[in-house]
């Protein structure tokens, strides 16, 4: 989610974000964070394309360079959604014995998959930090875009295979177009 945001306001989201999610009984790993707070070394839980724009906000903020503020969904928190709704063992079912060659058998099993996953609710404590992520920003339109953790590799990519929903706005329009995120 990209938007414009200043630097009390990150810090402060980022620890009311684990203040919450403590209060829940959360995970070590968060399933939210602001895009400064990410890296390159954040690639494994943040995706290639959140962990660049959080590059580029550490490394080009302090020559002026304005990047969109924003934040990220963890994988933490994708594992966490599909945990909370037990879908892993639908999933494999739909996977397993999967002939990759046959393009109608990729076509049904994506839309089953797709399926499952659009029936799906987040859970309470993603929904809660998504929120209190967005407030942060203000509550500004934003952009909804995958970045999956293993785009852009050396010896594959998956650009442009995952849904983006842009000028998003109201709390229950994000949380609809992160769903729909995971989906894709």
């Amino acid at each position: 989610m990209d938007s414009a945001d200043s630097g009390s306001d990150r810090d402060r989201t980022e620890a009311e974000i684990r203040e919450h999610a403590t209060q829940l009984g959360g995970a070590a790993e968060p399933l939210v964070l602001p895009l400064a707070a990410v890296g390159l070394e954040a690639i494994a839980s943040v995706g290639g394309k959140n962990a660049s724009l959080g590059e580029m906000i550490r490394t080009l903020a302090a020559s002026g360079v304005r990047v969109p503020e924003g934040f990220a969904t963890t994988a933490a928190a994708y594992r966490l959604f599909l945990a909370s709704n037990r879908l892993e063992p639908s999933l494999r079912a739909i996977l397993e014995g999967l002939d990759t060659a046959d393009l109608a058998a990729l076509q049904a099993a994506g839309q089953a998959a797709r399926s499952l996953l659009l029936a799906a609710p987040l859970p309470e404590r993603l929904e809660q930090e998504i929120r209190i992520a967005y407030r942060a920003l203000g509550a500004p339109a934003v952009a909804v875009r995958s970045s999956a953790t293993a785009e852009d590799l050396p010896d594959a990519s998956f650009a442009g295979q995952q849904e983006t929903f842009l000028h998003i706005e109201g709390e229950a329009d994000l949380l609809e177009a992160c769903r729909r995120c995971y989906a894709s």
